[in-house]
């Protein structure tokens, strides 16, 4: 049982990460409507895919990521174009992290220290450095911690939003923004690169077998969490949101509030800088056979020298890892799928029976919404 609260925290923490920070300002776009209906499209969406990946990767032998999973069952070319998704989503991810956790720190230690964003942020990411170089056991046994702390943070956060709470300040639709929310959205939900990461955590096939219900808890804790959290706060601050969310919260929580939302803020980006940077360092050893170090190095230094040079557009870099890495990426998932239920050379803890027709729904679903981003 509490290997499977492991797990589970490793995947929550994996996908709650500085996307839902976005989410309540693009909903505010959009309208509440529209992005609910994107929760429940693209949140059955992803469940399938998670529920795919964790299939295929229990029905090959090696141990790989993404990419090599790719060159096993599409081939070269496969592998080439998730390795560029992969590596270009994983560091985008990061760094839109990274962007969000200079700023937050600012705000925590801004009573006691006189430190810029950019120091807190190489501080902190150093530290970050340092667990992604360790491993996953390490970053299992912080994912439990941090989540509690987390969603008991949240909880206070929400209870004095819902006690401010206004039904004047939710906008119901808006036509001309109801495509905007997909690559956002979607880039919130997406928790795949987390699953070869579990497998490996769950050594022995018993414990592999609790994979299927480990996805499925995750995402009945996310996508409720990310609804209540969005209402909640649309509902104080209203038209007068922040790309940020937390930023726009001060004039109605006060300080000490405020605070506590940084503290959680950081609590989950640091829970998915550690499963993302832990799994891009992988992606290096496993695929193109770096050594630890030097995957550590480029996983952790390239994010941050980008932020740097000035890569600090957060709700744009949400959007480009969303739409275009998270289509990529999941439609390659869908056809490893396939494969792999012909392909793969192991039994697996379990098997999804889908009929082909649905497999090509759900790709046509991902390349339209993808499309859409560009018409708006």
């Amino acid at each position: 049982m509490f290997k499977l609260l492991k797990a589970v925290s490793v995947f929550v923490g994996t996908i709650i990460g500085a996307g839902i920070f976005g989410v309540p300002y693009i909903i505010n776009k959009s309208g509440i409507i529209p992005g609910f209906f994107y929760f429940l499209i693209l949140g059955s969406v992803v469940l399938l895919i998670h529920l795919f990946f964790g299939e295929a990767v229990l029905r090959t032998k090696e141990s790989c990521r993404l990419p090599g999973f790719a060159q096993k069952y599409l081939g070269a070319w496969g592998k080439i174009l998730v390795m560029i998704s992969v590596v270009s989503g994983l560091i985008g991810a990061l760094l839109a992290y990274l962007i969000l956790s200079g700023d937050f720190l600012r705000i925590l230690f801004s009573p006691f220290s006189s430190l810029s964003a950019v120091q807190l942020a190489l501080i902190f990411w150093v530290a970050m450095s340092y667990l992604i170089f360790r491993g996953i056991k390490l970053i299992a046994s912080i994912e439990l911690l941090t989540n509690i702390v987390f969603f008991s943070t949240s909880a206070v956060i929400l209870f004095f939003c819902l006690l401010r709470f206004d039904f004047q300040n939710l906008a119901a639709f808006s036509l001309s923004n109801a495509f905007l929310p997909f690559g956002v959205i979607l880039f919130s939900l997406i928790g795949w690169s987390a699953i070869p990461e579990i497998v490996d955590f769950l050594k022995t096939s018993p414990e592999k077998k609790k994979l299927k219900k480990t996805m499925i808890l995750a995402t009945a804790v996310t996508v409720p969490f990310y609804l209540i959290f969005t209402l909640a706060v649309l509902g104080v601050v209203g038209g007068n949101i922040s790309p940020d969310t937390i930023s726009s919260l001060v004039p109605f929580l006060g300080p000490k509030l405020i605070l506590l939302g940084v503290l959680a803020a950081l609590i989950t980006l640091t829970d998915s800088i550690l499963v993302l940077g832990l799994h891009l360092k992988n992606t290096f050893i496993y695929d193109l056979k770096l050594s630890n170090r030097l995957a550590t190095a480029i996983a952790c230094g390239v994010p941050f020298l980008l932020f740097l040079i000035g890569f600090r557009n957060f709700i744009g870099t949400l959007g480009f890892v969303g739409t275009v890495v998270g289509v990529i990426e999941g439609v390659a998932i869908i056809l490893i799928f396939k494969k792999a239920k012909k392909l793969g050379d192991r039994e697996p803890e379990y098997s999804l029976k889908i009929p082909s027709l649905l497999l090509y729904l759900l790709i046509t679903t991902l390349i339209l919404g993808a499309i859409s981003q560009f018409l708006i």
